[in-house]
């Protein structure tokens, strides 16, 4: 086996992955940024949950929004609902794994308010029922996927965003989903602070 090599690949496969990425996603992002930008500015909240390495992408991407990203701003209201481990143990005892993300949104999620939801493959079952609690709530949703979208392309609205990575592989959706995580906070920074490009 030829370690190198095989490393190597996994760059190329990242490029080509992100470059298929840019092509389809750069657009529907760009109405991301403005959907976000939108609900800080009218005092609203954005709510960001996943699983496994999407729980920690939901986590690092409100860090970006209430600590900040690349300047000094004000701090910006995001919960990542995957972080209390009270309450997602006693709802998971309670209620079942499935409702950890729902109950949350019940109670804190309110019209105007956006959640970021993220599944690399489309069909974690608390992240569906996270989606129809958001909706119940009048909540927007973005929603990062990959695989093809999975169940959650039959769930969202025409006025939600979908960004589904084109890619099978749950590595590259990973890492294409923190380049887009990135980009959607410097997006929001660039409309409260100008451009600094």
């Amino acid at each position: 086996m030829d370690m190198t090599a095989r490393i190597s690949s996994h760059f190329d496969d990242a490029i080509d992955a992100m470059k298929a990425s840019s092509g389809e996603l750069a657009g529907p992002m760009s109405i991301a940024v403005d959907m976000l930008f939108g609900a800080i500015a009218n005092n609203g909240r954005i709510l960001a949950c996943g699983n496994g390495g999407s729980a920690a992408d939901a986590q690092h991407f409100i860090a970006e929004l209430v600590g900040r990203f690349e300047r000094d701003r004000l701090p910006l209201a995001g919960i990542a609902l995957n972080t209390d481990t009270s309450i997602l143990t006693a709802v998971g005892n309670d209620y079942g794994y499935d409702s950890i993300f729902e109950r949350q949104i019940n109670a804190l999620g309110q019209p105007g308010d956006v959640l970021v939801a993220i599944s690399t493959s489309g069909n974690s079952a608390n992240i569906l029922r996270s989606i129809e609690a958001a909706h119940d709530r009048e909540m927007s949703v973005i929603a990062l996927t990959g695989k093809g979208g999975g169940k959650i392309t039959e769930l969202l609205h025409e006025t939600d965003i979908h960004l589904c990575v084109p890619h099978d592989r749950t590595m590259r959706i990973q890492e294409v989903h923190i380049l887009v995580l990135h980009a959607l906070c410097d997006g929001i920074d660039a409309l409260l602070l100008g451009d600094s490009l």
